[in-house]
């Protein structure tokens, strides 16, 4: 597995070794030893999937205790997925990085702990998987808004599909007071 460093050098891009033939492909999407190896370290407790339709954005999500790692892949279609570093005292707070995932260039993103996290769906359908290192807790899930202009993500297009929950995001600014 190689690791592509992004804007953010906490947040990686991991590139696994593809085997394919006529049969179809095969490779390693997790092993824990490649993992801290490369200097990762998480230790997952909960797998998440998600299937969506073209133009949904779902996030960015965050949990503002117990926040979760998460390695992020997607299985089918494709997805353009953002994170925003949230940690305090970190040299990119406030910033943001993003990669396209798909089931074809077999990429998966790594965000630590500390990172807010979202994506849009680029194909007519998307099945995303990621593994977390903390349980989903609602009670502390929180929602930036998508367009928040003071983080001023460049979407691949700015008509996306919301949920209310995401429609109803706050802004950075408002959230980290």
């Amino acid at each position: 597995m190689q690791k592509q460093n992004t804007d953010i050098p906490d947040v990686c891009i991991l590139i696994p070794k593809v085997f394919s033939d006529s049969r179809g492909f095969f490779f390693e999407s997790f092993n824990k030893r490649v993992f801290d190896s490369l200097g990762l370290h998480g230790d997952f407790v909960q797998d998440n999937r998600s299937f969506s339709v073209k133009g949904v954005l779902r996030g960015l999500h965050y949990q503002v205790e117990e926040p979760q790692g998460k390695l992020v892949s997607v299985t089918h279609g494709e997805i353009y997925d953002v994170a925003v570093d949230l940690r305090r005292g970190s040299a990119f707070f406030g910033k943001w990085t993003a990669a396209v995932l798909s089931s074809d260039n077999h990429h998966m993103l790594w965000l630590p702990p500390g990172f807010a996290h979202g994506f849009l769906v680029l194909s007519e359908t998307a099945k995303v998987l990621y593994k977390a290192t903390a349980y989903y807790a609602p009670q502390f899930e929180q929602t930036i808004i998508w367009n928040d202009p003071d983080l001023n993500i460049v979407w691949p297009f700015l008509s996306p599909l919301l949920s209310t929950k995401d429609a109803n995001g706050k802004r950075f600014s408002d959230v980290l007071r």
